[in-house]
């Protein structure tokens, strides 16, 4: 099990790096949208992502 957590926290830094390194000026860009976002519309975004992440790692375990 740690190595599966260790895993996902390596391909979220590796993701995360490369969006840092590739388009620092679109993260900008896309950090100042997400300020005009009401906290209850990213709350609902939040739940969906961890949704979907649940499912697609149950689905990758099967």
């Amino acid at each position: 099990m740690i190595r599966d957590l260790l895993l996902g926290l390596g391909l979220v830094a590796i993701l995360e790096g490369l969006v840092l390194a590739l388009a620092p000026t679109r993260l900008r860009e896309a950090l100042e949208l997400i300020r005009a976002i009401p906290p209850d519309q990213l709350r609902l975004v939040g739940l969906l992502a961890v949704t979907v992440g649940t499912a697609l790692v149950w689905l990758a375990r099967m």
